[in-house]
Order: structure tokens, then sequence, then C-alpha cells
């Protein structure tokens, strides 16, 4: 190293999660010999990606655009994005060894269907790269002192001349995402969203709630966060998985954000489940009506697990062990509603520690989109999580990861 230098590297970047080591990859690759340091506080590297998609790591969507994310402006996202797409992720992995294969879902996993090889070919990439490693490296503080700053923790200091913050949000705190990001981005000028909302996480129920008893059934449902008024906000159909404490699976994981963000404004907001997306209204009333005198549960029970048919006739006032049953209007208006309206009282999210993503953080127009520098602080960029932007389950938060960490690491 360079006595002269008031430096102890060029560039330092803080967590080496997905998008931090797609910086330091896409940075290393520049060519320019400049130095690069990679900080990584948490005991386990690469944690998230390790845990990511079942232990298999969904590193992908076949189809991605700002659609599928909320957050900053759709325009500013897709900016983003569109300077490092899917094909382009699919041909990055495929030059670290990582082929990948599409499931029927449209997601991209890895052929290998393990984690651990993908995040083995980041930390190759990364060291290919020329950059440095350090671990476990807790970054406590970045102060700006002349050209350069200062980062330090419990292992020492460390001087840079620019700064990459890739820290992840608070999901997953043993990751090492644990919000430790946004305290350092506000001590460098920056402002985070008022609200860091828990985002693709399970929603609890009472447990005395009928669903709770269903624990380990899973069907496909529409689940829609409405306001206190009932003016719908957001609408998913996908697989709900009912447990012990109430409501997971894909369709409660998307939806999960947006009912807690409605909820944040007025505590009146709902949640509400349709258990046969695929009936309209009026036509379900007819199938109902057709019927005359058989006990619905028999045909609920031919497009609905049998034990939840049964639970929403009972939730309705319909006995499911009657023989015979007419329905009487009112009975059949409070079936129609437990089958396509009904009303789910949700207690809160299951917390960070099975959150899978953060809603809010650092304003994307508080960084020039073209790099992610800071407006505020030339000579810090930010990528990843830190940023006010969470995709849908899937893959696309870790595309997100890849595009922002790749505009970062070419940028910086």
């Amino acid at each position: 190293m360079d006595e002269a230098s008031d430096t102890d590297t060029d560039i330092a970047i803080v967590g080496a999660g997905a998008a931090g080591l797609m910086a330091t990859i896409q940075a290393g690759r520049r060519g320019d010999g400049r130095r690069i340091v990679l900080l990584e506080g948490a005991q386990t590297l690469g944690a998230k990606i390790l845990v990511a998609g079942g232990g298999r790591c969904n590193v992908t969507h076949y189809e991605v655009d700002e659609s599928a994310f909320a957050g900053g402006s759709p325009k500013a996202i897709r900016k983003v994005l569109r300077r490092f797409d899917v094909p382009q992720t699919t041909a990055f992995f495929a030059d670290l060894g990582v082929q990948l294969k599409r499931e029927d879902t449209g997601k991209l996993f890895p052929t290998t269907d393990k984690a651990r090889s993908v995040l083995d070919a980041l930390l190759r990439g990364a060291r290919e790269a020329g950059a440095e490693l350090r671990h476990p490296w807790r970054v406590e503080r970045v102060e700006r002192l002349g050209d350069a700053f200062e980062l330090s923790g419990p292992a020492g200091t460390l001087r840079a001349g620019r700064v990459v913050l890739a820290t992840g949000g608070k999901s997953l705190p043993k990751s090492g995402s644990d919000g430790h990001g946004y305290v350092l981005a506000r001590s460098l000028g920056h402002t985070v969203t008022p609200r860091l909302l828990q985002s693709l996480v399970p929603l609890l129920l009472p447990r005395t709630h009928p669903l709770c008893a269903l624990s380990g059934l899973a069907t496909p449902a529409r689940l829609e966060a409405q306001g206190p008024s009932g003016k719908r906000l957001k609408s998913f159909v996908g697989p709900v998985l009912l447990t012990h404490f109430g409501l997971s699976g894909p369709c409660v994981l998307d939806v999960s954000r947006y009912y807690l963000d409605a909820r944040e404004d007025d505590l009146a907001a709902r949640l509400v489940a349709d258990w046969l997306p695929e009936f309209p209204r009026e036509e379900l009333d007819r199938r109902l009506l057709d019927l005359r005198g058989e006990n619905p549960v028999r045909w609920l029970a031919t497009q609905l697990p049998r034990r939840l048919a049964e639970t929403l006739c009972t939730m309705a006032g319909v006995d499911p062990r009657a023989a015979r049953l007419d329905l009487t209007k009112a009975a059949r208006r409070a079936l129609l509603t437990e089958l396509k309206e009904m009303l789910l009282p949700v207690e809160g999210p299951r917390g960070w520690n099975v959150a899978e993503v953060t809603a809010g953080g650092v304003p994307l127009d508080q960084v020039r989109l073209e790099t992610l520098e800071s407006r505020r602080f030339p000579g810090l960029f930010l990528c990843g999580e830190v940023l006010d932007v969470d995709g849908r389950i899937g893959g696309f938060n870790f595309q997100w990861a890849w595009a922002s960490g790749c505009v970062v690491g070419q940028g910086v």
C-alpha cells in the first residue's frame, strides 16, 4: 500500500449481502487498480442468501418490472432495473459458474437447488475481482474527514475515499440487517421514510380463531387490503397457508405490507379473504340456490379442502353435518359473506425475525439514479434494501439487489 496515501482503501463497501457482493464484483471488474474492502459485521456471511427460497435461493424471476415493487416511484425503480435486467443477471451468474433454471412459478433457482452455490460463487467473484473481505467487521460509525471517510467499529478504524452502504434493512436481524444502516445514513445527512414496516411477513390471528385450528391446510385465495371504508387498496391471488398462529403463504406475504401500511393510517383498515376467487359472487349465489336441499358443504368440499369448507359453513351458522339443508335467504347470504368477503381479524405481523423484507428506507430522490450516489454527501453510495424499495415474493427483491448493486459498483 502506498504510504503516501491518506486512505486505507479507495472504496469501502459496508455489507456483504446480495447488493454488497454485486457492487464489490462490479467495482472490482472495472480493472482500474482501485483498492476495495468489503466489510461484514454479521457472524454468518450471506445469511439471507442462504435461507432464501427454503435454502435454494430464488435468485430472480423470469419477468421483472417496476409493477412488482412498492416504495420509490415506479419510474425511478424502472430506471435502475433496466440497467441490469434478468437476462444480464442470468448471464452474470452463468459467468460465475451458476446455471439458473426456471420453475413453473416463474422463479429462477440455481440448478444445484442449493443457496450455498450462489453465495460461494459471489464470494469467489469478489475475491477474483481483487476485493479484500473483512469479517466479522461491524461498522458502528461513518464520518467525513476532509476528502475521505472514516469507518469505525469494534474491530478498529478504516479510512476510505468512497463508501457504499449495502447494509440491508431491518428484516431478519440475525443476518446482519438490524436497521443500523439507517442510523449510518441519517448520520451522513439522509432521511429515512417515516415508516419502516415488515414486508413479506406472516400475519397473526387470534389463537381462538377457527382458521387457526386448520394448521397446515393450504388453498388458493384472493386477499385484499382495504381502507376503513372498504376501498380496495391492493389484492393478490395465490396460495394461502393456514397455521397455528394465523396466516402465511405467498399470497399472505405479498399483501402484508399493503395491509400493514393501511393500518398505520387507520386501525380500521381491513384484510378480506375470498376463498373462491374463480366464482363471481352472483354465480356462487346461483350455485348455492341450485343445491335445493343438499347440504352446501358437499359441493364446497369439491372446490375447497373439506375441513375449510366445514369451518366456513360453521362460521356462517350452517350445520355442515346435516343430511339435508334448505338454506334460508339469510343463511345463504351469511355463507356467501364467509366465502367471498371473510373479514380476517389480523392482530399484527409475526415479527422482524421472520419478515423477509423491509418496507421503507432512504427515498430514491436522495440519490442520483445513474450511479445511486448520494445527493447529500458526495462519495457516498447506497444500494439494496437500505433504499425505499421492496418487491413481491418470487425473486424480485434479489433482482433489485443485483440491479442496484451493479449500478453502484459501476458508478463508484
